[in-house]
């Protein structure tokens, strides 16, 4: 029985990482004994359900299983080694453990946090951070209250509610997660996990496929939301960051080139074209998928929405749609 329900909650943790080194559980039995099969099964399913929106928590499977689970998943997610994949994996698992950190003690906060190489002090209204660690994590973050200008400073110091501190630590956890992938894992423990790396895999083909966009880009077929933001583009209107990830995303998504996603942000007022590239290159590199229409509505930039659009939920199903419809009228 783990002596802390909390190992389990937090698998990612050095306690968490000494506790199953301590028990001293041969990878071999690990990989095959049937005493190990649903921590095996966990810890496939955490890769997939990451994979496909987000890791579920399990009550029914025993603490130690659960937490035996994570270094599972993470040897499945290292024999994989998809830079998408650990991604979308390390978000998953930071994102599943927020809300879990929404019911701690302050002092379990702070330490969580120093663990991650951050270094908070407490408020009387929660936290506070030096400014360039806050950015280290809040650059990220679209929305505008996010940003240093819009946010309260004392000698150098961030104010943070505990809600906002929670918020940077799942970006910290996330970070630590990542960085940490893939794993060197020796070919023989990939191959004892075969049959759950080729479940993944078809999961991750899946969801690839769900956003692959093939042939010319046909400006036509945008949804209304991103037409909107690139119209107000070349016009020189100022968007706001989230706009613009959103349509930069959206259109690296589809497949236009990074030039000619600057050819179009050259009608910004505040146009810089190093600062745009650097900004339209990372977003390439990291291969984000653009925001979905939930997430578009949050953020204020669903504009113009039609018949269509109450019947997706992503503006790249919107433009696949429309493509293939252009497509078959084109034909006729």
């Amino acid at each position: 029985m783990i002596p802390d329900p909390r190992l389990a909650t937090y698998p990612f943790t050095s306690d968490a990482t000494a506790y199953v080194m301590n028990l001293g559980t041969p990878i071999p039995d690990l990989l095959e004994k049937r005493a190990y099969a649903r921590a095996r099964r966990r810890g496939m399913d955490r890769v997939i359900q990451a994979i496909e929106g987000g890791i579920e928590s399990n009550t029914e499977i025993p603490s130690e299983l659960e937490l035996l689970s994570y270094p599972i998943a993470r040897m499945i997610v290292s024999c994989i080694d998809d830079d998408y994949l650990i991604r979308r994996y390390a978000l998953a698992e930071a994102k599943a453990v927020h809300e879990s950190l929404g019911t701690e003690p302050r002092d379990f906060l702070i330490a969580m946090g120093q663990e991650f190489k951050m270094h908070p002090t407490p408020s009387d209204q929660g936290f506070k951070m030096h400014f360039a660690e806050y950015v280290r994590y809040a650059n990220r973050m679209h929305a505008p209250g996010w940003k240093l200008v819009n946010r309260r400073l004392y000698h150098g110091l961030v104010m943070l509610s505990l809600r906002e501190f929670r918020r940077l630590l799942q970006e910290a956890i996330r970070d630590h997660i990542q960085q940490d992938l893939p794993l060197s894992v020796p070919p023989e423990i990939c191959d004892a996990l075969s049959q759950y790396i080729a479940d993944a895999r078809a999961s991750l083909g899946a969801r690839k496929t769900e956003f692959e966009i093939e042939g010319a880009v046909e400006p036509d077929a945008f949804p209304p939301c991103i037409a909107h933001a690139i119209r107000l583009l070349q016009a020189g209107a100022n968007l706001p960051h989230s706009a613009r990830f959103a349509a930069t995303s959206f259109l690296l998504n589809i497949g236009m080139d990074v030039d000619g996603i600057i050819r179009i942000f050259g009608g910004s007022p505040d146009f810089d074209e190093t600062r745009t590239r650097y900004q339209v290159e990372h977003i390439s590199g990291s291969e984000y998928t653009a925001p979905g229409c939930d997430t578009m509505k949050t953020y204020g930039n669903c504009a113009g929405a039609d018949e269509l659009c109450t019947r997706i939920k992503h503006p790249l199903n919107y433009y696949r749609i429309k493509k293939r419809e252009q497509g078959v009228v084109s034909k006729a």
